[in-house]
């Protein structure tokens, strides 16, 4: 049932079972599973059915560190909530999300990620996420390059090595995922969503171990209050620790920020376009098809290239995973003009000779070149026998692929949000974004590249050209809308904001539904482990009320 909070008496009090703030992925997927249920669900969402300029101006705010999107535009603020800015074309005019789960190292302690480690493994995760691929309503639990081979054959190359895999993504579209959760939702008679209601405060007992009620507020409308036996905070991670920052007329310093967590952490996935991939051959170029999105048994997938985890060990390597697109680029001359710094070093060596002379800076040419040696005689070999223009050059143009990268960010305190002193029309004071990225987070992203067109090579399947040089982030640099780890999980209170069942720590009804609570990120978009940890904190709260 669908109520508009404007309508509402004023000074109201709402009961419930179970109150849930924010009807975005998380919020929708745990109304869900209590549909049709004997509880009483309160979903209480900001927007309305559609969105609108005030409602999304409650977001906006400052940034401080890196270079960011505008808050306002970096979050959808009505009902089905971000979902709304899936916008990846994934065939038949339908936009969509790239899913994948995070791998089994993303939830290992790590001695070279600082305050890495999940309080449980990957192994523990498998159920919730086969049921997360039925709440996205994609494909089976499978992510290994064979399963995903079209009857055709056509898609049967994919690229492995000592060091390099193939790795999967599964694509859920976005219409369904709106659709059907909002269908089955707004039929049960036991689930009412409260649109244009605003959290204003979340109200905790004068003993600060439990929440009494929620305080809500409509932009220029009425003011009530929702009493529940359990409150379910799922407003993202920027407003999750706004939320919680806020509410601090008990808990002085907010709610669950006792050690000064709540905010901290701030993680995005560090996504940028950069360099390019050169097939070796046509036939390679041909034979591509699992790299770009296509429909496999109705489902949309697509390839990435990433290391294996013994390899990311060994070289103390966030994770990282690289998309390739195809591009089509100017003549023969672009190409050679694409090529790394040894092919300047022979050219100099070539010109000197013809005089009887040295280049300058001898050392460091001879060690440009030797360094090269193996890519160097590959391409030596395709000018001396033409074949290689003669089969790649399409008219005037060469065929390239490039690449799109998309990596872990290390888990860093400093990287937060806090609040600022301004305050918006509900009079609560507005958001501070500082995300910040270490050097180790950049050098990763390069280290990995080289380990990739290392293999390439080796593999006889083409090269890599890296533009990046620097450890500074690009300026091309970007987040991908994936805010995580404000409310980090810990089993101890001193290191994290919820413990491993998400609840708040020192509060026993307030838990947190989303991708803040991440501890690590991976470089997974985060909707599919979203939806497996709300999942498994549905159960949770089911048993605590049974």
């Amino acid at each position: 049932m669908l109520i508009n909070s404007k309508e509402i008496v004023h000074g109201k009090l709402i009961e419930a079972d179970i109150c849930i703030i924010g009807a975005g992925v998380a919020g929708l997927c745990f109304a869900k599973e209590f549909a049709n249920s004997k509880y009483r669900i309160c979903l209480v969402e900001s927007g309305g059915i559609k969105s609108d300029r005030e409602t999304q101006s409650l977001y906006w705010g400052k940034k401080t560190g890196l270079p960011y999107y505008e808050l306002d535009k970096a979050r959808a603020r009505y009902l089905g909530g971000t979902s709304h800015y899936w916008h990846i074309p994934i065939g038949d005019n339908e936009l969509g999300v790239r899913l994948r789960g995070l791998d089994p190292i993303d939830f290992e302690k790590r001695d070279w990620v600082p305050y890495s480690g999940w309080p449980f493994d990957a192994s523990y995760m498998k159920t919730y996420y086969e049921r997360a691929h039925k709440a996205c309503f994609i494909g089976p639990y499978s992510y290994e390059p064979e399963d995903w081979i079209s009857s055709n054959g056509s898609d049967s190359s994919h690229l492995t090595s000592k060091n390099l895999k193939t790795t999967i993504f599964q694509f859920a579209d976005k219409k369904s995922f709106i659709r059907k959760h909002l269908a089955e939702i707004e039929k049960s008679k036991n689930i009412t969503i409260l649109l244009h209601a605003n959290c204003v405060n979340i109200a905790a007992h004068e003993s600060g171990e439990w929440i009494k009620e929620l305080n809500c507020a409509c932009l220029k409308g009425p003011k009530f209050n929702i009493q529940a036996k359990v409150y379910i905070l799922a407003a993202g991670g920027i407003e999750t620790p706004r939320l919680l920052l806020l509410s601090n007329k008990i808990h002085k310093t907010g709610l669950g920020n006792q050690h000064d967590l709540v905010g901290r952490f701030f993680m995005e996935h560090p996504h940028l376009w950069s360099g390019t991939f050169i097939p070796a051959t046509i036939k390679i170029a041909r034979n591509m098809d699992l790299y770009r999105i296509h429909r496999v048994r109705g489902i949309s997938v697509m390839g990435n290239l990433a290391l294996k985890d013994k390899t990311l060990r060994k070289e103390n390597l966030l994770n990282y995973t690289v998309s390739i697109h195809p591009s089509y680029k100017s003549s023969k001359k672009w190409y050679l003009s694409q090529k790394h710094d040894s092919h300047r070093s022979v050219k100099l060596f070539a010109k000197a000779l013809t005089k009887y002379k040295l280049p300058e800076d001898l050392a460091l040419h001879s060690l440009k070149i030797i360094k090269n040696i193996p890519q160097l005689t590959q391409e030596s070999l395709r000018l001396v026998t033409n074949k290689y223009f003669k089969e790649y050059v399409d008219g005037k143009h060469v065929i390239v692929y490039k690449l799109n990268h998309m990596a872990e960010q290390s888990p860093n305190p400093n990287s937060r949000v806090i609040l600022d002193q301004e305050k918006d029309a509900l009079d609560l004071n507005r958001s501070i974004l500082h995300w910040q990225l270490t050097s180790q987070d950049i050098q990763s992203i390069i280290r990995s590249q080289e380990i990739i067109n290392e293999e390439l090579i080796k593999l006889g399947a083409g090269s890599l050209n890296i533009e990046m040089k620097s450890t500074r982030p690009p300026e091309t640099l970007h987040g991908g809308w994936h805010h995580m780890g404000t409310t980090r999980m810990h089993v101890n209170p001193r290191q994290g904001v919820v413990d491993e069942n998400c609840k708040i720590h020192g509060i026993i009804n307030l838990f947190v539904a989303g991708a803040s609570v991440f501890p690590t990120s991976g470089y997974a978009n985060p909707v599919l482990t979203t939806v497996a940890l709300t999942l498994r904190l549905a159960d949770h709260v089911a048993k605590i009320l049974n």
